[in-house]
């Protein structure tokens, strides 16, 4: 089955558009915590997911994640190949029944829901962490680096200057994310070096940056805790979010790390940090020399690549009430679901744009960069 994009595309959007209503905009401009979408964020988002799908017969979306073929190639599900198959069937027919009623599946098509219905189909296939085998080998590389990393970073004497390639890390890191098909691509050709990752980020001042800002906020100010929402695997959270995270708990910060409960693509998992945080850490609890006893690993109850801040587990909401920074990384989380979400405390979204969609919406360019920092005048 093909989605033909073919028959005049613009009238299709201009359909969209209509059905999109402002009544959606309004209820989520109600919510303070969660992303303050638009009817044009919600075409965005599924004008790439149909475009996409004009790009392959029978796989929208699928080859461009690298999705078939990783669940071609699951060593766990029996008859992998044809259930791949399967589900590359069931979700063009769902993407199909969107072009004739946006809202059929409960909702307008934002990135949220067609993430959950994606991973929906996967999971009732068989396929419940297709990517396990790469990022277990990412994570054992990384943490081989991460003593390294921390010590470069320790070797800045200004504070500023520390603290931005602190950040440029966390981007740097970002790009070992196998849901965007140019990386993905890249990723299976020639592997990523994070080092080589960091000289090669694109010059400042990038399409959101507020860096200047957040350095100065940093010379004057100590947060009590800071709640940090991670991303993906391997050099991201090990080289880029860690190494931010210890340089907190040395500023006298307590850190929540909140991972997803259920495996999504290349996401880190809440039991996939707390091993990877219990390799790092030595026979003092400390991260290389940084006492680590005010670090805690907490499950999201997120289970996509994207996040809705309203439906986060229990527990997450309880140790996040009284917190003073919330930090999301991530083209998902911190740009797609969240970029303009209004916070009760001090923020941050950084994450890379890889979708060359995300770049013309932002009006940027592609593998821009985006670190934006919102401070609140009191808590």
């Amino acid at each position: 089955m093909q989605i033909d994009l073919r028959r005049s595309p613009l009238l299709q959007l201009l359909n969209l558009w209509r059905a999109l209503s402002y009544t959606d905009l309004r209820r989520t401009l109600s919510y303070s915590n969660i992303s303050l979408a638009s009817p044009l964020r919600h075409l965005l988002d599924l004008w790439r997911t149909l475009s996409y799908a004009n790009r392959s017969s029978a796989t929208p979306l699928l080859q461009q994640l690298n999705l078939w073929q990783r669940a071609e190639n699951d060593p766990t599900v029996p008859d992998a190949p044809a259930k791949a198959q399967k589900f590359a069937q069931r979700y063009t027919e769902i993407l199909e029944s969107m072009k004739k009623n946006p809202e059929i599946h409960g909702g307008p098509p934002d990135a949220i829901l067609l993430c959950r219905l994606r991973e929906q189909v996967l999971r009732e296939l068989g396929f419940r962490d297709i990517f396990k085998k790469v990022k277990d080998e990412e994570n054992a590389k990384a943490i081989s680096l991460f003593e390294d990393v921390v010590k470069l970073n320790d070797d800045i004497d200004d504070v500023g200057k520390r603290i931005e390639n602190l950040i440029r890390g966390i981007l740097a890191g970002n790009i070992f994310d196998l849901g965007s098909a140019q990386l993905a691509e890249v990723f299976a050709k020639d592997g990523m070096s994070f080092l080589a990752s960091c000289q090669n980020l694109l010059p400042r001042p990038w399409v959101i940056d507020d860096m200047d800002t957040f350095k100065c906020r940093w010379s004057q100010k100590s947060w009590e805790k800071a709640v940090i929402f991670v991303d993906n695997s391997g050099a991201d959270i090990i080289l880029g979010i860690l190494p931010f995270a210890r340089e907190l708990l040395r500023h006298g910060t307590k850190v929540v790390l909140a991972a997803n409960d259920l495996p999504s693509i290349n996401d880190v998992t809440y039991p996939e940090l707390l091993e990877i945080i219990n390799k790092l850490k030595d026979e003092k609890g400390q991260l290389v020399g940084v006492d680590a006893s005010n670090l805690l690993v907490v499950n999201s109850g997120n289970d996509l690549p994207v996040i809705d801040l309203s439906s986060v587990s229990p527990d997450l909401a309880y140790v996040a009430s009284d917190a003073d920074l919330v930090v999301l990384e991530g083209m998902g989380r911190a740009i797609e679901t969240n970029l303009y979400a209004q916070m009760k405390c001090d923020s941050i979204k950084v994450g890379m744009v890889k979708h060359p969609e995300v770049a013309q919406f932002l009006g940027g360019r592609l593998y821009d960069c985006v670190f934006k920092y919102s401070k609140v005048v009191s808590y």
